[in-house]
């Protein structure tokens, strides 16, 4: 590196430095292509959870219910 370069990266804000990596430097398209694979492969090995309708019926009641005991609609 040369003395230059060093100068502008010490002047430069640490956040404007910082170049996106792993996924966030991929294409949005190629992003769902790797985890859409992600998502075939548990289901294939048997890792994955697949609900049934007496599963989802409950989950869904837990969904509409205050968490902290109190009235619905009070937040």
């Amino acid at each position: 590196m040369s003395l230059e370069y060093t100068e502008q990266v010490k002047d430069t804000p640490i956040a404007a430095r910082r170049n996106p990596r792993g996924f966030a430097a991929m294409d949005p398209q190629r992003q769902r292509e790797i985890a859409s694979l992600g998502g075939r492969a548990a289901h294939q090995s048997g890792h994955a959870h697949e609900f049934n309708s007496e599963e989802a019926r409950v989950a869904g009641r837990k969904r509409h219910q205050p968490k902290d005991g109190s009235a619905a609609g009070k937040r």
